[in-house]
């Protein structure tokens, strides 16, 4: 039921049509949620058909005219409403931790080089997320909206520092495993 609610959220920041919602979330909601293009769309339809957005009135009526979308009372109480409910953590699921773990029993081939990848993904993630600390955050920019949308940034910044850590680690422990290259 997320996506629903990042799309009321990305709504009410600035009224959009599907195309400028789909550009704004890839550089923004999807680094936390992702969702394609047509999954947009189609949310899109159920939020309108269930009155908790509506499409903006067309300035000029045109053929194939892209729509554009704002978010209404019904929806932003759903997203208060939702905001404010208590949600569990997810359970994680991660695959290459799941492959460490089979690596115990079948042995660590192929495995070095993926940490290596991992670990380089992770450190420019790391530096994106620097950059866009740095760009729009600055000091004294301290609103409280700015200080809630720096937090979720606080977020990837501290998880990619930690996944950068934890990898450096896991190779440094399988550089010293008996039989490892």
């Amino acid at each position: 039921m997320s996506l629903p609610h990042a799309i009321l959220t990305a709504l009410l920041e600035k009224p959009s049509s599907g195309l400028e919602l789909t550009r704004r979330f890839d550089k923004s909601i999807a680094y936390f949620w992702s969702a394609t293009h047509q999954q947009i769309y189609r949310e899109l339809g159920r939020l309108e058909a269930e009155g908790y957005i509506r499409t903006l009135p067309a300035e000029q009526p045109a053929r194939g005219q892209k729509k554009n979308y704002e978010v209404l009372p019904a929806g932003r109480a759903e997203l208060a409403r939702w905001t404010a409910a208590a949600q569990d953590p997810k359970p994680q699921r991660d695959v290459l931790l799941l492959r460490l773990r089979a690596a115990a029993v079948v042995g660590t081939a192929g495995l070095e080089a993926d940490l290596r990848r991992h670990l380089e993904l992770h450190q420019r993630q790391l530096a994106e997320y620097e950059e866009i600390q740095q760009r729009d955050f600055p000091p004294g920019k301290d609103a409280p909206e700015d200080r809630l949308r720096h937090l979720v940034l606080r977020a990837g910044l501290d998880l990619e520092t930690f996944w950068t850590q934890w990898l450096t680690h896991a190779l440094e422990e399988l550089g010293e495993l008996p039989g490892t290259p």
